[in-house]
């Protein structure tokens, strides 16, 4: 019956998501300055986005609790950070004209709810987790969303950036805010993505017992390298200014690094070694 139900709600999800990305794909053919700028412009698509992640957080919490305390299986977590990441967007989305990223995250969404209904996760023995562990969870979840966005609005900036130099304005380029704002909203999401990044590691260092054992210690290294990766881009933004392709560069590597660390490993234990 539970999967019954999650299988309706994550369909009606997934076609919330897609119908999501259409009304952005038809604002594309907009000039930002007459559709963009306007909050009133952006309400379908942000109505329609609270409907499909209110469907979607249905579906992950009916996953989650599938067969013990808290099912964190290899697609139910990139489902949850999924969520995460639309609900961040969203969020944003309320002050400032970052909706345009939906064109990117929203199919993603819909991808990775079909790819969790389509083959649901097995995990031998679902855990209990205390809660100081729990909290480390949540605070690494919440980091890897934040500098995930922050990596999908490097690649439009780069591709913006790309269109300014050769002087061809396309849909999405002109659909995009300016590039100096772009660039700012850029480094106030690496900003709040470190401080998280920084909160995962520390409360990893304090509430797990070995943070360098074997089935965690490439995670933890990659982690540290992202960190590092990150917290050196802030310092050049601050000290010497950096901006642009440097920019770019640096939070692609660092996410790549964090993606690794997280995502890569958990992979390969769960899909190909069958550990948890």
């Amino acid at each position: 019956m539970k999967s019954m139900y999650s299988g309706l709600v994550g369909a009606a999800a997934t076609l919330a998501y897609l119908a999501t990305s259409g009304l952005i794909f038809r604002s594309l053919r907009q000039d930002y300055a007459v559709l963009g700028a306007g909050r009133q412009s952006r309400i379908p698509v942000l109505a329609l986005g609270w409907a499909a992640a209110a469907l979607h957080a249905l579906t992950v919490a009916s996953e989650l609790s599938v067969s013990g305390p808290m099912n964190l299986g290899f697609l139910n977590a990139l489902s949850l950070v999924t969520l995460l990441i639309v609900v961040i967007l969203l969020l944003a989305s309320l002050a400032k004209p970052v909706d345009k990223l939906g064109i990117v995250i929203f199919p993603l969404a819909a991808t990775v709810l079909v790819l969790q209904l389509s083959f649901p996760a097995e995990v031998p023995t679902p855990k209990e987790y205390a809660w100081p562990l729990r909290a480390h969870i949540i605070v690494s979840i919440l980091a890897y969303s934040f500098l995930n966005i922050a990596a999908i609005q490097a690649v439009l900036l780069a591709l913006q950036d790309w269109s300014l130099r050769r002087h061809h304005l396309g849909r999405l380029n002109r659909a995009l805010p300016p590039l100096q704002t772009m660039e700012a909203m850029l480094f106030q999401l690496i900003g709040a993505g470190l401080l998280l990044l920084t909160l995962s590691l520390l409360s990893g260092f304090l509430f797990l017992d070995d943070l360098f054992a074997q089935h965690l210690a490439h995670k933890t290294v990659l982690s540290i390298a992202a960190w590092i990766v990150f917290a050196v881009l802030m310092w050049g933004r601050v000290i010497h200014g950096w901006r642009g392709r440097t920019a770019i560069r640096w939070t692609l590597g660092g996410f790549l690094s964090l993606m690794l660390g997280y995502f890569g490993s958990k992979m390969v234990l769960e899909l190909i070694l069958h550990r948890v």
